[in-house]
């Protein structure tokens, strides 16, 4: 029986043909500049977002620290959302390693930052206090993705109040498909963007920071302060370029699948009301019942995820729709005589 991991979409595996990238891949020493495969990944992203120059690193995290103190100072802060990435999970790493004081604000509900909220929190131009340097977003958020009138809004609000503006780009490209907005143009509206191949794309290891040269330069100086340099990296930029050229278009067939597990949730009893899809992820709310008892019993089907009273089931390209009605089968068996298939939510409940 194959195995389905919904836990996340860093779950995938390389598919043969880029496995094959990966064998066929020229190299040289990194540090140094000289491998060929990284160069090429590095102008092949920054062309793709609009960019001046993009950087390698192993890991989003990586790139979100680096980013944050290549934008800011000792004793400096960023504002960001109070259940970002960057902000709750990612270990403290700006402050411990670079005293870059974080301003957490509360996400709206369809992920974005009350702009007037963070007007508030910006310090004013006094000895007591952090200086205010800069705004960080997040797309997508919760799997949410930010309209594009948004951003715009927030680029402009932040150049205002002379703030530099990063984007958390983890699942940039899932937000570009699910709008139908080019990554590029959300892109540019930020100062500096990083993106996870590690995700959606399919890589197995990386993360790109895009922005302009003088930026680059700092943040690869930090990246070999934090032991971030690696030498015949080719290898695993390969895959990340493989990720680019094949896996963006198609992230369209997780999101297709994520609606789709949604819409079927939704027709079980027990969850009606009780289901969200944003891009690839589905939400379904279970109870602690459900955090405790589901998680070995869809082992028991093949099937993994996590337990929470609120489950986040990700779709990705190790997921097909065969799996997806799996899965629903799963949900069926678990809920037992208590489904109702005849009751039909409206599809307005998917949001």
């Amino acid at each position: 029986m194959e195995l389905i991991d919904l836990r996340s979409d860093t779950v995938t595996k390389p598919a043969v043909a880029m496995r094959r990238a990966i064998y066929d891949a020229e190299v040289g020493d990194d540090v140094m500049g000289e491998d060929p495969t990284v160069n090429r990944l590095e102008a092949y992203a920054a062309d793709l977002l609009g960019k001046e120059s993009a950087l390698f690193v192993a890991t989003g995290t990586q790139g979100n620290l680096l980013s944050v103190l290549s934008h800011c100072e000792r004793g400096d802060e960023y504002i960001a959302g109070g259940q970002s990435h960057l902000y709750r999970w990612e270990a403290g790493g700006s402050c411990v390693l670079g005293g870059v004081y974080p301003q957490p604000i509360d996400f709206e509900s369809d992920g974005t930052l009350d702009l007037a909220k963070v007007q508030k929190a910006i310090k004013p131009d006094d000895s007591h206090f952090a200086k205010t340097k800069l705004l960080a977003l997040e797309n997508t958020q919760g799997g949410k993705a930010l309209p594009l009138d948004y951003l715009k809004k927030a680029s402009l609000f932040a150049k205002s109040h002379k703030l530099h503006t990063h984007l958390d780009g983890a699942r940039l490209f899932n937000a570009a498909v699910a709008s139908g907005v080019p990554a590029r143009e959300l892109a540019r509206l930020f100062d500096s963007v990083t993106f996870c191949l590690s995700k959606g794309l399919g890589a197995p290891v990386g993360s790109l920071i895009c922005s302009h040269k003088e930026f680059v330069i700092k943040a690869r100086r930090l990246r070999k302060m934090v032991g971030g340099g690696m030498r015949q990296a080719g290898i695993l930029a390969a895959a990340g370029l493989f990720a680019l050229e094949n896996n963006i278009d198609r992230l369209s067939e997780d999101h297709q699948n994520a609606a789709h597990l949604a819409q079927k949730l939704l027709e079980l009893k027990p969850l009606q009301g009780k289901v969200r899809v944003h891009t690839n992820m589905v939400f379904v709310e279970v109870g602690a019942n459900g955090a405790s008892t589901m998680p070995t019993f869809f082992q028991s089907k093949g099937i993994l995820i996590l337990g929470s009273e609120v489950l986040r089931l990700v779709t990705h390209l190790d997921v097909s729709r065969q799996g997806i009605e799996r899965v629903v089968e799963a949900f069926q068996a678990y809920y037992g005589p208590q489904n109702d298939t005849n009751a039909h939510s409206s599809a307005r409940s998917i949001y």
